[in-house]
């Protein structure tokens, strides 16, 4: 039987920080914001999620992982419930996973959710992740996954990736 009793949030939380995002492996779960919180129902750990977008590939892997710490730390009863309100945002990233981003070779994202990307990337120049250069041009407003654009810097040469503001 699970219940806050015998074991607490916080500690959860902390296995939970072991999952890496599929996507950005220098970064975990809880981190990223993707966890969104733990409750216990019917002695039951309810872990929820939300992702990072919509159309994200990575949720199931994610349920799985999640699913598969619980069971292997012998909570069995546990369930993944994902959540799509409120919509997760880049505002949740704090300035240390934003430098963990930067440090990876991701520009981290620049401005709040509700600025418009083109707005956001043409008229402010986004800032190498490698060189720390303002000399950058946008390639392509997709990357690897919808949720960053390509970038290449003309002072170092490198492409690299932009994480958009959602």
């Amino acid at each position: 039987m699970v219940t806050e009793m015998n074991v607490d949030k916080e500690s959860l939380l902390n296995l939970l920080e072991e999952i890496e995002d599929p996507e950005i492996p220098v970064l975990n779960i809880v981190e990223m914001g993707i966890v969104r919180g733990i409750d216990f129902v019917d002695e039951k750990i309810v872990v929820k999620i939300t992702p990072t977008y919509s159309g994200c590939p990575a949720m199931k892997t994610i349920e799985n992982q999640i699913l598969d710490i619980l069971f292997d730390q012998g909570f069995p009863n546990s369930h993944v419930k994902t959540v799509y309100t409120p919509a997760w945002t880049t505002d949740w990233l704090s300035d240390e996973t934003k430098s963990k981003l930067r440090d990876y070779g991701i520009a981290p994202p620049k401005g709040k959710s509700e600025d418009d990307f083109l707005q956001e990337v043409i008229t402010k120049p986004v800032q190498c992740p490698f060189c720390e250069s303002k000399d950058t041009i946008l390639k392509s407003e997709f990357g690897s996954t919808a949720c960053k654009a390509l970038h290449y810097c003309n002072n170092c040469s490198q492409p690299f990736e932009y994480f958009k503001c959602i």
